[in-house]
């Protein structure tokens, strides 16, 4: 099998969906192994922030002098970035080798798995091939059924939940109680759980009710669990600015710490981060400070607030859904106060964008509106309207290159700022219209 082989199998129809539930994943592993259990991990949900909050733990570990597997979704420009050691994407031969591997084992079940649960396991075979030391393991969805929650209370050092807001509703409930409540069912018995959520948003003074209330469902579970409960205190986070190339900021005992992210939500992230390296270490893990100052400010993660051309300015956020596109509209009023931009965008059709349109109506001086490259994705034209039906001049397009090409001439001829948002499905279309790469 070779690398295109792999993706063509991994990819193919037979494993399309999304079905909840542990016992197709435990199956395959059983029959691989269970390479989990040769591994330890830090479990990481959430509806925002857990890919940013994973990469700078994996970048921690990594100067502390760890092996440091790395398991995230979705993939920003290559199948191999969902699963990393130390930073480097697996390399194609690897990939299909392991996948190779774990193809019999996948084809012999009566139940095959999703795509998903099939690529956990390959990443699981992958990170225990190479004697990781520590695997941040991202949740894809929810955490109760997600597939990265088939690890034992044994190999888990930490779980993170980083916060609930409303996102996959139809599979994790019509509220934030009940999203909650999915996401907590990754704590284990006895283990430390961070919660990350009662952070205020960008621009707002204190935390929302729907994020306390979140934390109650979360301490509830974890005190059926006998498992430690830790809330991040951001009041400790502190001296905070910020430019379009990163932010500075105090938390704690840590003075002046950087990070190279721009949007305004991320030192809340690292302020998490934080709270979790000091569980992490209390479980035994030797992490120095420098290890931590420098993983901070080494951490990269794409389509967070991006700048992916200075002239003209073009920034690529991945806010996908309202709390998300909350954060980066926040982020845009800090960095351009009253003047409006131009913007790129497209998203999910499941998506609350009626939602989303008015909020980015907030800052939009004109909206060009494409449909990212995913079956699931909203008509260009229907999503113009949206934007019309408000006031917004707006545009859709048949091509998300079509559209940041008029999109990024535009700014040029009139000097405007644009922003991509939405789906981080389209970054790696808009990053090769931009660049070229």
């Amino acid at each position: 099998m070779n690398y295109q082989e792999a993706l063509d199998y991994i990819h193919s129809v037979c494993w399309k969906g999304s079905r909840p539930g542990l016992e197709r994943t435990v199956e395959l592993t059983d029959r691989l192994g269970r390479p989990q259990d040769h591994l330890k991990f830090i479990h990481v949900a959430g509806t925002n922030g857990k890919g940013s909050t994973s990469a700078m733990l994996a970048s921690i570990l990594q100067k502390a002098g760890y092996r440091v597997g790395l398991y995230t979704s979705p993939f920003i420009l290559r199948f191999n970035e969902r699963m990393k050691i130390d930073g480097q994407d697996i390399p194609d031969e690897e990939l299909a080798e392991v996948t190779a591997r774990v193809r019999p084992h996948a084809d012999a079940m009566a139940d095959t798995p999703t795509e998903f649960e099939l690529i956990t396991a390959i990443a699981l075979c992958y990170f225990a091939k190479h004697h990781c030391d520590y695997v941040v393991f991202e949740v894809g969805m929810g955490g109760r059924l997600d597939s990265t929650n088939i690890i034992d209370a044994e190999t888990v050092v930490a779980s993170v939940i980083t916060g609930i807001a409303m996102d996959h509703t139809a599979f994790l409930g019509d509220t934030p109680e009940k999203i909650a409540a999915e996401k907590a069912g990754i704590i284990k018995a006895g283990v430390p759980v961070v919660y990350g959520g009662y952070h205020p948003a960008v621009g707002e003074a204190a935390p929302s009710p729907e994020a306390i209330s979140c934390g109650e469902v979360i301490r509830q579970k974890a005190n059926e669990m006998d498992a430690p409960y830790l809330v991040t205190d951001h009041t400790k986070l502190s001296n905070v600015s910020a430019d379009l190339f990163g932010c500075a900021f105090d938390f704690e005992d840590y003075k002046g710490l950087h990070i190279p992210l721009a949007g305004l939500y991320q030192p809340h992230n690292a302020a998490n981060v934080l709270t979790v390296v000091e569980v992490i270490r209390s479980r035994g893990l030797v992490i120095p400070e420098e290890a931590v100052r420098a993983g901070l400010a080494d951490v990269y993660w794409p389509g967070r607030f991006e700048i992916l051309s200075r002239s003209p300015l073009i920034i690529a956020d991945g806010g996908h859904n309202p709390e998300g596109i909350d954060a980066a509209i926040a982020s845009v009023k800090a960095y351009f106060g009253k003047e409006k931009i131009l913007l790129l965008t497209g998203v999910m059709a499941d998506k609350d964008y009626t939602h989303m349109v008015a909020r980015m109506g907030e800052v939009t001086a004109r909206a060009f509106c494409v449909r990212p490259a995913n079956d699931r994705a909203l008509d260009a034209a229907k999503y113009a309207e949206a934007f019309r039906a408000i006031d917004i001049p707006a545009e859709g397009y048949a091509t998300v290159a079509e559209g940041v090409g008029a999109a990024s001439a535009t700014a040029a001829a009139e000097g405007k700022a644009l922003l991509c948002l939405g789906s981080l499905y389209m970054y790696g279309e808009v990053r090769e219209a931009v660049l070229g790469e």
